[in-house]
């Protein structure tokens, strides 16, 4: 692609949209930074663009878009955006950042989404293939923007990139060699519109694959049946139910891998210290793909062994008069906290609330009736959570995450779970589920 003399609208000036700006204008583009916080809120992200020539700060409405060349919305700019839709109208092009870099790299990929469990899957694949002697950048939706990295040497043998549902809403030519989706349930419907249009983005990720490429699909995903029969590339599909003709399952104590070409390994189940049947569904997806990409089996099962997960995943944050306390604020929707709760079979007492992202709470009143002894609802979504799981479980509510901690202590007893598993976005009391997450963690230190 040629910027040279072009007129380029960045939409946010996150991590993601200050490192698109800097990418183009590098080459040669005229770039209008935008973003819905006052110019004297961008942070210190944004100090070393300032001054730049090829820079300009533009005004927040569609005017900004007189004379454009092309839009990049940063990731969480909703398609229903004013400027994205006034752009639509014009005929102006939009690309995500993703495309965009996609666009410039030119080392394979090896992408993972879903709902949940992106991060966790993408953080142990790469942990993989670098225990296997692999040359690997990590990024995406974690870490480093893969735009950034289209401006390295780019001498790995893989990229491991985490892709969300944001990122793939405008694409168009993005082709990764391996494609891994997890699961589609329901979430970001606030931002796509319907669960049927997220289903739709979720499954792009295949869209541009060829047969030389993977596509690893879960099947025991309802929103994804059919979908392997549209799909060009080579699938494999993974279950924690059933076992498969071709595919990855669990049987007895191990992970059984039927390959396509007829052959057939074994992984013990011990290899994983992870808790839950879900996290059983992460590492089957990275067998399939680690195998895809060279590694032995024998790599694999010492990387997974080694593996002992990730930060505000179901971690154990402590233990206070023989009550433990676990951290799931990473659990930002309804399927996450289904899965926390799955994890447990000791009496559980749930903190659950935050800032609403319009999840249907009605979905957990069976496990609730079975796992829970006692829901605490807190943050902004309390009212509407409680007209949803109602008459299941004993039900309190409190303003804040610190007065629901309080109180979940105050009843537990002697064996007893407190589990953080909120359902729910942090930003009515924090800027994000890490904040969330450690606020916990320091409170139950000093309970």
């Amino acid at each position: 692609m040629e910027f040279k003399g072009k007129k380029i609208v960045v939409i946010g000036m996150g991590k993601t949209g200050i490192a698109t700006a800097s990418f183009l204008g590098a080459r040669g583009a005229d770039v209008v930074a935008v973003d819905e916080k006052p110019f004297s809120q961008w942070g210190k992200g944004f100090e070393p663009l300032t001054g730049q020539p090829w820079l300009k700060v533009g005004d927040y409405d569609v005017t900004v878009l007189d004379s454009v060349d092309m839009v990049v919305p940063s990731p969480g700019i909703p398609p229903g955006n004013d400027i994205l839709s006034a752009a639509q109208k014009k005929g102006i092009p939009i690309i995500s950042e993703l495309e965009l870099a996609y666009r410039f790299i030119r080392v394979p990929i090896v992408a993972v989404t879903g709902t949940n469990g992106k991060t966790t899957t993408t953080t142990l694949l790469g942990k993989i293939l670098a225990y296997a002697g692999k040359k690997i950048f990590i990024g995406g939706n974690i870490g480093i923007p893969l735009i950034d990295y289209a401006g390295f040497p780019q001498t790995d043998d893989f990229i491991v990139a985490e892709i969300s549902s944001f990122q793939l809403q405008w694409t168009s030519t993005f082709r990764p060699h391996a494609a891994v989706l997890l699961n589609i349930t329901c979430d970001h419907v606030n931002y796509h519109g319907s669960f049927e249009a997220y289903r739709q983005v979720k499954a792009g990720i295949f869209k541009n694959q060829h047969e030389a490429d993977l596509a690893i699909l879960n099947a025991e995903d309802d929103a994804q049946e059919g979908l392997a029969a549209s799909v060009r590339s080579q699938v494999v599909l993974f279950s924690s139910k059933r076992s498969l003709k071709s595919g990855i399952f669990m049987q007895d104590e191990t992970i059984v891998y039927l390959k396509p070409d007829g052959t057939e390994e074994h992984y013990p189940l011990g290899m994983i210290s992870l808790p839950g049947l879900h996290n059983v569904e992460n590492v089957m997806a990275t067998v399939v793909a680690a195998r895809f990409c060279g590694c032995s089996p024998e790599s694999i099962v010492k990387a997974v062994s080694s593996f002992h997960g990730l930060p505000h995943r179901i971690e154990f944050a402590g233990e206070k008069g023989e009550v433990k306390f676990y951290d799931d604020s990473k659990g930002t929707n309804v399927d996450a906290v289904l899965r926390a709760l799955q994890t447990f079979s000791l009496p559980v007492i749930l903190l659950l609330g935050g800032r609403d992202k319009d999840g249907n709470f009605e979905a957990l009143k069976p496990l609730l009736g079975e796992k829970t002894k006692q829901v605490i609802l807190f943050g902004e979504a309390r009212e509407r959570i409680e007209s949803q799981i109602s008459g299941c479980v004993p039900i309190s509510k409190e303003a804040t995450l610190k007065a629901a901690i309080q109180s979940a202590y105050r009843v537990a007893q002697p064996g007893d779970i407190v589990l953080l598993s909120p359902g729910c976005a942090s930003f009515d009391e924090f800027a994000n589920y890490k904040e969330r997450g450690n606020f916990f963690k320091e409170e139950v230190k000093n309970l």
